[in-house]
């Protein structure tokens, strides 16, 4: 299709001026990808970013993600909706919240959503901006019924930020506690101090601003982003985003990370996570951003990430598309320590027998023909190895992951790839692994690839764009090892 050069104007025009035949040519574009996905959400066509208002409501779970269905730019956003019974397959039902209102003219940016009886409140961040382009942003409602028909609520939660804060003030969080409803919303104050700050309601309707979350005495750089707290046994966990955090603060390579924090109890009376853990990398990967979690009325607390990064440009950019989903993880704590680890339910992705997996001391490769697999391979607590996904050997391409489990180190490199990107902010990741035998669960699908260290003690995940025929697994290590495999089917939707 033809290359547009996007502009402001461009990147803003009402989605019913775009043509038929403009649309017929994106989505013939993404049709011809060869890095489309098979069992990860991803968009039609266009940039998908946040994961909004996931959540379980009339016997099914919902998911709605940040959309803009014209190309793989930031343009004016969406909210786009899926369901499901299974967390695993996703039907599309389509374009949900649109910047359609006075109060979200220039975006309906992210949010979450809370269960009301016959009815599911959906929260989020209106964007408009002025005359002169400065922005306003207003936290907003809708309502959507067991039908999936969504009203928007006529008038603001919160119609500005409160006095000492900027515009940059969005992606509202509600869930009730202690017999209150609490919003918490990422902002930055008149300093460029990235905060989160803490709302409360008796009825939903009125909101009181209490202050700045507590949970840190350093500076979270210059912009909090997507803000979630949820609880394992009572325990929270907040899930967060700070922009231009300074790295000796805790350490990151990716434009912007997304960190965890963990407490002993959330004091809403004081506003504090009390007892509140240093911060963590969320992910050691590359592309883990804007993580949303809610506690399910199942027990579980579940999470799912955008797997992509704000300001960096990917190789399907040049196709109409951009981005995709993680697939949905439990979280639970041992300690102060965040264990993230596949749900049950991903075991329905099996179709096919196990193929059982095993190797000795030197190279084994496997060409599987496919790039949409999940393989689990356990090695020694001494050993030391590479294991290559998405390989060619003939080329020598692929994603690879050197490890040394006796003085505990891992290290991805996606340097050897024909479809470089994002190098400004480097093509390798390092960092320490527990010492013990090394665990590995790892969810290949077609561009993506996630990995479960140690039952999740840590992930790591990644886009990498190969060839068609780089479809081999393989391992080179010291020891002997052993795995099993599965090829995954794709999603039904």
């Amino acid at each position: 299709m033809k290359s547009i050069t996007w502009n402001t104007q461009k990147r803003y025009r009402p989605y019913e001026q775009w043509s038929t035949e403009y649309k017929k040519e994106l989505l013939h574009s993404v049709a011809q990808s060869q890095w489309r996905l098979n069992y990860h959400i991803q968009p039609v066509t266009g940039l998908l970013n946040d994961p909004n208002g996931f959540s379980y409501f009339n016997d099914q779970w919902h998911l709605f993600y940040q959309a803009y269905p014209f190309g793989a730019v930031h343009g004016v956003k969406s909210w786009y909706h899926l369901v499901s019974d299974n967390l695993i397959d996703w039907q599309e039902l389509g374009l949900a919240l649109q910047p359609d209102s006075k109060y979200d003219s220039h975006g309906v940016y992210s949010g979450s959503a809370f269960p009301l009886g016959e009815q599911l409140l959906l929260t989020y961040t209106g964007n408009v901006r002025d005359q002169e382009w400065e922005r306003h942003s207003y936290q907003l409602g809708a309502l959507m019924d067991t039908n999936n028909e969504i009203t928007k609520i006529s008038t603001p939660f919160i119609p500005s930020p409160p006095v000492g804060y900027t515009q940059e003030f969005r992606d509202p969080q509600i869930f009730k506690y202690e017999e209150k409803y609490v919003m918490l919303i990422g902002a930055q104050n008149t300093k460029q101090e990235g905060q989160i700050l803490t709302y409360i309601s008796d009825d939903l309707k009125e909101w009181q601003f209490i202050g700045p979350l507590s949970f840190t005495d350093k500076k979270m750089g210059f912009m909090i982003e997507c803000p979630n707290l949820v609880f394992y046994k009572g325990r929270p966990i907040l899930l967060f985003c700070p922009q231009g955090l300074d790295k000796n603060i805790c350490h990151y390579d990716n434009i912007y990370p997304n960190m965890y924090v963990v407490a002993e109890k959330f004091d809403l009376a004081t506003n504090t996570l009390v007892g509140a853990s240093s911060l963590k990398n969320l992910d050691e990967g590359f592309d883990v951003y804007a993580t949303q979690a809610f506690n399910a009325p199942d027990g579980r607390a579940l999470a799912i990430s955008w797997i992509g990064l704000p300001e960096i440009e990917y190789p399907t950019d040049q196709e109409g598309w951009a981005h995709c989903l993680s697939l949905v993880k439990e979280l639970h704590l041992i300690g102060d320590v965040l264990f993230q680890q596949p749900i049950q339910e991903s075991k329905k992705l099996q179709t096919t027998p196990m193929q059982k997996l095993k190797g000795t001391s030197f190279t084994e490769s496997f060409d599987l023909h496919t790039n949409s697999y999940e393989a689990k391979l356990t090695f020694t607590k001494d050993a030391k190895g590479t294991i290559t996904l998405f390989h060619d050997p003939i080329k020598n391409n692929g994603l690879t992951i050197s490890f040394d489990s006796k003085h505990g180190k891992m290290k991805v490199d996606r340097n050897h790839s024909e479809h470089p990107f994002a190098s400004a902010f480097g093509s390798q990741r390092e960092f320490e692994i527990t010492k013990q035998p090394l665990n590995l669960q790892i969810f290949v699908d077609s561009s993506v690839v996630e990995i479960f260290i140690n039952q999740g003690e840590q992930t790591l995940t990644a886009r990498y764009f190969p060839e068609k025929s780089a479809t081999a697994l393989t391992v080179m290590t010291d020891k002997n090892w052993q795995g099993t495999l599965f090829p995954l089917r794709s999603m039904k939707k």
